[in-house]
Formats: structure tokens, C-alpha cells, sequence
């Protein structure tokens, strides 16, 4: 199974927030997209679909504990690391993908083909293709198991 088998499942509008953006601005879009992670993109670039980095609840928490009030103030580029985006292609594999985002100790993952941002993956979707993936692979053979146990009676 491949990321891109995620993707053709999920709806194809990514929630991104600008770099220059509050930590408030970036909050409220979470909360009225009902998700927990913004991609971020660079205010500098006008063309195109770059990601720079990923703001995630836990940095609006982060700013929170470590700024007080003031953290709301901040902009979303004093909290993100943007030296090493982790992302993968659509081509990659759910293992690979969930390789990732265990080392790398993160819940979502940008998907990028040919420079540009074209979907998000998260843990919860690649757990849930798992699982979708088992049930599929059992449900012939349980079905098999009570075909044989209820001649048997």
C-alpha cells in the first residue's frame, strides 16, 4: 500500500497557515477546520505550493506554557524548525511513511511531489489503512472458519 492510496480517500484541501501568521491566527484555524496540525508555507514565495514546516497543536502549547498571553502574539515562524522538513512522496510506502513519523517523533506528514505540497498523511491514517488492510486480508478466512464450523454442527 502506497501514501497515494491515502490521499484518493481524503479530501484534497490541505489547511496551511503563512509563517508570518500569529499563533492565535494558526489556533483558530485549527479550531474551525477541526484538525490538529497547519502546514506552514513561506510568506516570501508568491507562486507555487511550498512547505516549509508543520505548526501543530502541541507548539501552540508550547508557546502558551513557555510565553504566557504573549505566546498568542508570536509569529508561527519562532516555533516551527524549518532546517529539515520531513515529508514523503505519494509513491512511498505506509511503512515508510510510518517509519517516519516514528524516528522523527511527529503525528503528520506533508506529502510532496515535484516540489509541490500536495496532501497531508496522518497517524491516524495510516493506522487505519493498517487495520482496513487486516480486516480485508482476514475477512475471507473467518468467513472460511464459519462456513467449516457450521457444517460441522
Amino acid at each position: 500500500m502506497q501514501v497515494g492510496d491515502i490521499l484518493r480517500k481524503k479530501a484534497a484541501r490541505v489547511a496551511t497557515v503563512r509563517m508570518n501568521e500569529t499563533v492565535a491566527i494558526a489556533a483558530q484555524l485549527m479550531r474551525s477546520g477541526n484538525i490538529s496540525a497547519l502546514v506552514v508555507k513561506d510568506v516570501v514565495r508568491t507562486e507555487g505550493n511550498t512547505a516549509v514546516g508543520m505548526f501543530t497543536e502541541r507548539d501552540v502549547v508550547r508557546a502558551i506554557a513557555e510565553h504566557g498571553a504573549a505566546g498568542a502574539s508570536m509569529k508561527v515562524s519562532q516555533l516551527i524548525s524549518v532546517q529539515q522538513l520531513v515529508s514523503c512522496s505519494a509513491m512511498d510506502t505506509l511503512e515508510h511513511a510510518r517509519h517516519l513519523m516514528t524516528e522523527h517523533h511527529i503525528r503528520h506528514l506533508p506529502v510532496i511531489e515535484n516540489y509541490s505540497l500536495i496532501g497531508v498523511i496522518s497517524i491516524r491514517d495510516v493506522s487505519t489503512a493498517f487495520d482496513e488492510a487486516a480486516s480485508a486480508t482476514a475477512t475471507p478466512f473467518a468467513a472460511e472458519a464459519q462456513r467449516v464450523a457450521l457444517s460441522a454442527t
